[in-house]
């Protein structure tokens, strides 16, 4: 089955799903003012870094952008990353009412027609952001890397810097795609490329699932109208996405290296890691199964995630595994470095061991990891608001990060139910992801348009079948689709 779809567009209120999670827009007044009075605590301190050329890759109009880039090769064929990321331990005050309302927060929650937002936009998309032209605090990371884009050596280190240009994924693709990408980026393909072949060496999994999204279809009569769309994802997303990881992965090895290096008898150095345990075997079993069951290849040998690469994503096969494969990606969360054993601290989709440190404006723990690493490198104290607000810290990450995925659903199915209301008992065409199992209905996915929902009855499992729309609900925001395409049956599924 393609990937394709038809436009469907309708009015859907979200501001329904902000109250239903108790999240307010409103920023505390304290805040405010004191994130636009914000000054750089370490002006004074900084390393001149306005020489080197970042840019900003991002998605169009964003203007929260909290990592500015430059990749250089080096005479012995490997690669210079510059990579800074927006300074915010340096203009929030310890202790003070920004400190505290972005404590509570988290992180940024994102909806179709705007944000809740970490910090107050006047800081995060104003003085803080790293925007083109203006002079901007950062802590710099310099990762020197091999032929292979192994690193040999990095460190982070505060610094004032200024972007060059804005960039976004598609038009880095198109520049790439025609020769002309920008100088400061123009080895990000190689290095991408090494970094992701890197990755499936060591058993990181990568899902390539359809991603759905909500997108504006303009208004009528006065009201905004939605629909759903398969969120577009380019080679140059991967290729900088790989630069975040790599960060990260340095990050926690800097954190592991500090905190195992401190002797016994002293008091224990902060570290702050993004983990997830393996996968159980028996879910890899079952995978294998089903790779069995879809015609997969798949010898005994090779890595889920070596699997996972080689598939055409546009195949129902494919689509299957991958799905399947979400449940081996369970109970990512963060942990306070105290001793664990080593391998509790991997975080197994990325098979390795990971931080957080490369989107402060967004997510609450990239200040804490970061300002530890900053710590390390220089040789100086981690600062005491850093060891006092760790823990809380951590369960405020946990909380939210919960949170963001009740959100993303809820915004998701209210506009499924609301864009498809109108077409109850009509047939669609759809691959099973899932075959029924017991009480759990079966998985499909709708390409026109972009659905994945519960199904009643028994579709088999990766084959292309018709589907009816039973049930459509935006008030319980509740969307079920029966199989055989008949008349609806009485029993109904949350897609929640």
């Amino acid at each position: 089955m393609e990937l394709h779809q038809r436009i469907v567009s309708a009015p859907v209120d979200f501001g329904a799903v902000r109250t239903e999670f108790g999240l307010a827009s409103d920023y505390p007044s304290e805040a405010v003012s004191e994130a636009r009075d914000a000054v750089d605590a370490f002006a004074g301190a900084r390393a001149d870094r306005r020489e080197i050329p970042l840019v900003t890759i991002d998605p169009p109009g964003a203007m929260d952008l909290d990592q500015a880039v430059c990749l250089e090769r080096t005479p012995s064929g490997g690669f210079l990353l510059h990579y800074a990321i927006a300074d915010v331990a340096a203009v929030v005050v310890p202790g003070g009412p920004l400190a505290r309302a972005s404590l509570a927060r988290g992180q940024t929650f994102y909806f179709p027609d705007g944000t809740v937002p970490l910090h107050p936009p006047v800081l995060s998309e104003g003085l803080a952001s790293l925007l083109p032209d203006v002079d901007r605090p950062a802590a710099l990371w310099t990762i020197e890397c091999d032929a292979h884009a192994e690193p040999v050596r990095f460190s982070v280190t505060r610094a004032l810097v200024r972007s060059r240009a804005r960039l976004d994924y598609q038009g880095v693709q198109a520049d790439a795609d025609n020769g002309r990408l920008h100088p400061s980026i123009a080895a990000l393909p190689d290095f991408g490329r090494l970094r992701i072949a890197a990755g499936i060496e060591r058993g990181a999994i990568t899902l390539r699932l359809p991603a759905q999204t909500v997108v504006r279809d303009g208004a009528q009569s006065g009201v905004d109208h939605w629909q759903l769309a398969i969120e577009p994802r380019t080679a140059a997303d991967d290729w900088n996405e790989q630069v975040s990881l790599l960060t990260g992965m340095c990050a926690a090895r800097i954190m592991l290296d500090g905190h195992n290096s401190n002797g016994s008898g002293k008091p224990a150095l902060p570290g702050l890691l993004r983990t997830m345990p393996p996968a159980p075997p028996a879910a890899i079993e079952s995978m294998r199964r089903t790779a069995a069951a879809v015609g997969v290849a798949w010898p005994p040998d090779e890595s889920v995630g070596r699997m996972l690469a080689g598939l055409d994503c546009n195949t129902p096969a494919a689509l299957v595994l991958m799905s399947e494969a979400v449940s081996l990606l369970r109970g990512a969360s963060y942990t306070i470095l105290n001793g664990q054993d080593p391998e509790t601290l991997r975080h197994s989709a990325i098979a390795g061991t990971y931080a957080h440190v490369t989107a402060p404006l967004r997510r609450l723990a990239d200040r804490y990891a970061t300002e530890i690493c900053l710590a390390y490198c220089a040789k100086t104290e981690v600062p005491h608001w850093v060891h006092d607000e760790l823990a809380a810290a951590v369960d405020t990450m946990r909380r939210t990060d919960a949170l963001a995925g009740k959100v993303d659903r809820a915004c998701l199915d209210l506009t499924e139910a609301t864009v498809l209301s109108p077409r109850l008992h009509t047939d669609f065409d759809a691959v099973v992801l899932r075959e029924a199992n017991g009480t759990r209905p079966a998985e499909i996915f709708i390409a026109d348009p972009p659905v994945l929902a519960k199904c009643i009855g028994r579709p088999p499992e990766g084959e292309n079948v018709k589907v009816r729309l039973a049930e459509a609900d935006p008030v319980t925001r509740t969307v079920t689709f029966s199989y055989p395409a008949g008349p609806a049956p009485s029993t109904s599924y949350s897609t929640s």
